[in-house]
């Protein structure tokens, strides 16, 4: 055994559970690109201060949990902890918002960091897929979002989560509300930290999930007490629009994200059957978020959805995901000239989109025949000089056993008949 194991609170996708999260991930994606959303790829690693400025200097992800580091030449980084400030910046690097197609329609896929005590549901290595929209105030394309995320789980075969939607207000309305909340909290029993915390985003203590805490948040003031005239209008909207596509959804007035840079709609999915860490993706509108790290005013809204969490939630329901064989065709040569002849017929089946694989190494036909089984394959291939001296090669139904002999410059087109290619 090797001498190392994977980091504390991560762990390695390998074959054949790994399949299961490169569909959940093209599942996501699959919606996307059918919208308008071309795929963008940003850097591991940031600046820190990109983090600090845009997800909040007073959050758990950027005081506790960001990996962060100096470079040999003085850089402070950090591992990205989420995807929407690097999108965000790649975006306004490349001048994307100066095309003149706005808004910038963008997904993406990747690995993510946070420093966090592991548990089932939360690593400190984790993947995302997320879609972001830059450079558009309009409900419409909230609920585009929203739908599509909708549409990409029961695409998965996932029924039981729910949609949290909620209205953080914007830079109008939501100043009166900060200051009635601070009045409320300040009148609590809290620690110092959470004290610190109110001061400086009281909105994330009503975040706070320690059981003690919620208990003293009960009579809290709602932000939706507080939404001015023309949030209210917006939000109506959003939800009038997802209404209208038949997506279910259950407001939710006490729902904020664990970020700073969230403004108007907000919305969580949950699924109910992954216990404590229930969220599986969430997003909202972060019309300030541009400024903040230093571009111009460019109003945008984007989710992220866990694919982790997207498999949890499919085992809890007990959804099974129809998956591409890995192996849909397996040779196995009898002999030197047949190991030859045979390569070249897998190499053939490959590049006729046939998923084909071979019998390496020097293994009799019994040992062959059981990697021929373990590889799942529907046909094999079985050829010996005998069968070379006839011009054919057998080939079996791995499901029905039975054997044919084809002759080998039809193989091919046999295989590609019978597999529906």
């Amino acid at each position: 055994m090797s001498t190392f194991r994977a980091p504390k609170g991560t762990y390695d996708l390998i074959p054949p559970d790994s399949a299961k999260y490169l569909a959940v991930r093209e599942a996501i994606a699959a919606p996307l690109r059918n919208s308008g959303y071309g795929y963008i790829e940003t850097p591991g690693f940031e600046n820190v201060e990109l983090f600090a400025r845009g997800v909040g200097e007073s959050t758990d992800i950027v005081t506790k949990e960001m990996y962060a580091f100096e470079t040999k030449g003085g850089d402070r980084l950090a591992l990205r902890p989420e995807g929407t400030a690097s999108v965000l910046r790649a975006a306004l690097e490349a001048n994307l918002h100066k095309a003149g197609n706005l808004p910038v329609k963008l997904w993406y896929s990747g690995s993510y960091y946070r420093y966090e005590r592991p548990q089932k549901g939360r690593y400190r290595h984790f993947s995302q897929v997320g879609a972001e929209a830059i450079g558009a105030e309009d409900p419409a394309l909230d609920a585009e979002l929203i739908i599509l995320a909708d549409q990409a789980y029961r695409s998965l075969g996932l029924r039981n989560f729910r949609i949290l939607l909620n209205s953080l207000g914007d830079k109008e309305c939501r100043p009166v509300y900060r200051a009635a909340l601070q009045d409320f909290l300040r009148g609590l029993d809290l620690d110092e930290e959470t004290m610190r915390r109110a001061e400086i985003n009281p909105l994330r203590v009503l975040d706070d999930k320690r059981e003690d805490v919620q208990k003293q948040l009960g009579g809290a003031p709602l932000l939706r007490d507080y939404l001015c005239d023309g949030c209210k209008a917006y939000h109506e909207e959003v939800r009038d629009l997802i209404t209208a596509a038949g997506v279910s959804f259950e407001d939710d007035p006490k729902l904020v994200r664990g970020l700073d840079y969230y403004t108007r709609t907000t919305f969580e999915f949950v699924h109910d059957g992954l216990g404590s860490q229930s969220a599986v993706g969430g997003g909202g509108r972060y019309d300030g978020l541009s400024e903040m790290i230093g571009g111009p005013e460019l109003p945008s809204v984007g989710w992220a959805l866990g694919v982790d969490r997207t498999v949890l939630a499919l085992e809890a329901e007990g959804v099974e995901l129809e998956l591409p064989a890995a192996t849909s065709v397996f040779a196995v040569p009898l002999g030197e000239e047949a190991r030859r002849r045979l390569f070249g017929v897998v190499t053939e089946l490959r590049r006729a989109g046939v998923a084909a694989d071979f019998s390496y190494g020097a293994k009799g036909l019994k040992g062959a025949m059981k990697n021929a089984n373990r590889s799942g394959a529907r046909f094999t291939i079985v050829a010996g000089e005998r069968d070379l001296a006839e011009g054919v090669v057998q080939l079996k139904d791995m499901e029905s056993g039975e054997q044919t002999a084809v002759a080998v410059d039809e193989v091919v087109s046999e295989l590609r008949s019978r597999l529906g290619r």
